[in-house]
């Protein structure tokens, strides 16, 4: 079985800059890490060769120095990675991007699942996973929490929603976006951490993966951001309300009443 773990290096704080001109974060610079939901893809992928067998291949895309959790990745239990780096990459939206993983996908060749996380934290767009089932024409299933089991060229997956959970069978093969509830993921052993070292990263560019250069970048990308703004500070105003409890109820009830709450 072919696993195919797609992961993104997103910036380490919440204290990310905008590019003025493209309304882009600014990468270059910033202290950065694994998104965290995509430590849950990369378990359940290697739980999954773990069970039925195959090897796990991380994949991301971003600036040369993502190369860095691909070795995390493979640290973790992925069996090899590979970056997508190009400066035609840059400014791509998750159209775009969701548009080149697939190509790297297909030439993978042979994939029968591809597990992301459900959602980047420094987009929270959640759309680059179902993006990808998209451009292969696969099917999908977002907001997983377990995968119950892989039989001949089926998958069945616990898909969570507000009140429960719904059950799906999908066709092999096929794109899963998790969620964190799915497993707990393991710390990297020293044996792990050696071949991270030693495993050679290739980096593929647009023409490696047979990629239309006019659907890359920000001029392949179909949605532009006109304004960004931080969000207006909060005026937090605390008032201690002291004294036994029915008399400290009434002065609540009054200074809701003052400030035109109930």
């Amino acid at each position: 079985m072919k696993l195919v773990v797609c992961i993104k290096q997103v910036p380490a704080s919440n204290d990310a800059k905008i590019d003025p001109e493209t309304k882009r974060i600014i990468r270059e610079g910033q202290k950065a890490i694994m998104n965290p939901f995509d430590t849950y893809a990369l378990e359940e992928g290697v739980r999954l060769k773990e069970k039925y067998g195959g090897e796990v291949i991380a994949l991301s895309m971003g600036l040369p120095k993502a190369e860095a959790v691909l070795r995390e990745a493979i640290s973790a239990g992925a069996d090899r990675g590979i970056l997508l780096s190009d400066r035609a990459f840059g400014g791509s939206d998750t159209w775009a991007t969701s548009y080149a993983l697939a190509k790297a996908i297909e030439k993978i060749g042979d994939v029968d699942l591809v597990i992301c996380g459900k959602q980047a934290i420094d987009g929270d767009t959640a759309q680059v996973g179902p993006g990808i089932a998209s451009h292969l024409d696969w099917m999908q299933a977002t907001y997983v929490m377990a995968v119950d089991g892989i039989e001949a060229d089926t998958v069945i997956v616990k898909r969570m929603h507000e009140d429960s959970y719904d059950v799906c069978e999908l066709r092999l093969p096929a794109v899963l976006t998790v969620v964190k509830d799915i497993n707990t993921p393991r710390v990297p052993t020293l044996k792990g951490r050696l071949a991270a070292q030693k495993s050679e990263i290739p980096v593929w560019k647009p023409e490696d993966i047979g990629a239309d250069p006019d659907k890359l970048g920000l001029n392949g990308s179909p949605t532009r951001v006109v304004k960004t703004q931080p969000p207006e500070p909060r005026h937090i105003d605390t008032l201690r309300i002291e004294g036994a409890p029915r008399e400290c109820a009434r002065a609540l009830v009054r200074e809701l009443k003052r400030r035109g709450l109930v």
